[in-house]
């Protein structure tokens, strides 16, 4: 059976880790059947607010007894102006009053403060916290590793795997271009920060001296072997696991999934303000050439126009993300994806140089 120190670490059988994957795709019965299963699941719990966090945490702790993770966002300071944010309302208008919407949104905080959620980590004490976006503080990494969590940090190339390795991250996550949803960049140029998996596992392995995950475009055994291969330790899969039957993936993105083809998906910031991944549609066309705020207020800013959307099948103006494997998803029940994950991996590193294998 394949092993990595990183798997012995986690207490898991499987170097398979399922991506936390915000707005409603990860929900505890998710989390849960992967652990159950011999992965590790994640709490998305970037967009929850404290309370809810909180009860999420607990779900997943009556439903397994064995490791998960819970993701948050590192503190963001975004510097966007009145104005900005006055132009990107005019911009969105239209598609607001198509639904039926007021033209202006209401326009609250752009999401839960790191210090809310850091004290619910604390708290709740999982044993293992990954995060994306940029650093934690000094003091919330101390905090954390004081209660027992492992830290992971997310990084789009090998300057910002040493940054996070500085600041005394036990593992780092390589998220290649391929990977579905928001980009974790936070030091590189996000046009250059779009570097592939073959690529960025090797060179990131090669600059740290921690433990490196594998994110991007990975859905199936091949994927998790090539990693493996190429340094990582674990693979982290999400768009793999958005029409599992635990998922709550909104009905509508999980019929975009399934229609998608092997180039359906682009990169645009044009929805968040931070560049994503996520199945082309109307809204990332017509909004492709529009300056935005940067992200969370422009998140905040679509919050509303996608949510509705979604609730009315509209799968023009939804935010549909999804990694470039989408093609090759399936609806399997998550524990079994995860296992056929595992059986899949050992066949195809039993199959690494075997003469005449197609």
């Amino acid at each position: 059976m394949v092993t990595t120190s990183l798997m012995q670490r986690l207490g898991i059988d499987a170097p398979v880790i399922q991506a936390p994957m915000g707005g409603g795709p990860t929900t505890p019965e998710l989390v849960a059947a992967v652990t159950n299963a011999g992965g590790i699941g994640s709490v998305a719990g970037g967009y929850l607010d404290p309370d809810t966090l909180r009860r999420e945490i607990a779900a997943v702790r009556q439903l397994t007894d064995g490791p998960f993770a819970v993701n948050v966002f590192a503190p963001l300071d975004p510097d966007v102006t009145p104005d900005a944010i006055e132009v990107a309302i005019e911009v969105l208008a239209p598609y607001r009053r198509e639904l039926g919407l007021e033209p202006r949104p209401a326009l609250g905080e752009p999401g839960p403060a790191f210090s809310d959620h850091l004290d619910v980590l604390v708290e709740t004490a999982p044993p293992v916290v990954s995060f994306t976006f940029g650093l934690l503080p000094p003091d919330a990494v101390r905090a954390l590793h004081d209660v027992g969590c492992l830290l992971v940090g997310t990084a789009t190339s090998v300057e910002e795997a040493v940054a996070l390795v500085h600041a005394d991250v036990d593992v780092v996550c390589a998220q290649g271009s391929e990977a579905g949803a928001h980009r974790g960049t936070f030091l590189t140029d996000p046009v250059l920060a779009t570097v592939g998996l073959v690529v960025l596992v090797p060179a990131v392995t090669d600059a740290v001296d921690v433990p490196v995950v594998a994110a991007g475009g990975i859905m199936d055994g091949r994927g998790v072997a090539s990693v493996l291969a190429l340094g990582a330790q674990a693979a982290q899969l999400g768009t793999a696991f958005l029409r599992c039957p635990q998922a709550g993936t909104n009905a509508t993105h999980r019929a975009a999934l399934a229609a998608a083809g092997h180039e359906s998906t682009v990169v645009t910031s044009a929805l968040t303000g931070r560049a994503a991944r996520t199945i082309a549609n109307r809204l990332t066309r017509e909004l492709a050439d529009r300056a935005v705020p940067a992200y969370p207020v422009m998140n905040a800013l679509t919050a509303e126009l996608r949510r509705v959307a979604a609730a009315r099948g509209r799968e023009d103006l939804m935010s549909l993300w999804a990694g470039q494997g989408v093609a090759r998803g399936t609806e399997l029940d998550a524990g079994e994806l995860v296992r056929r994950l595992a059986e899949e991996t050992e066949r195809a590193i039993a199959g690494l140089g075997v003469p005449g294998r197609p």
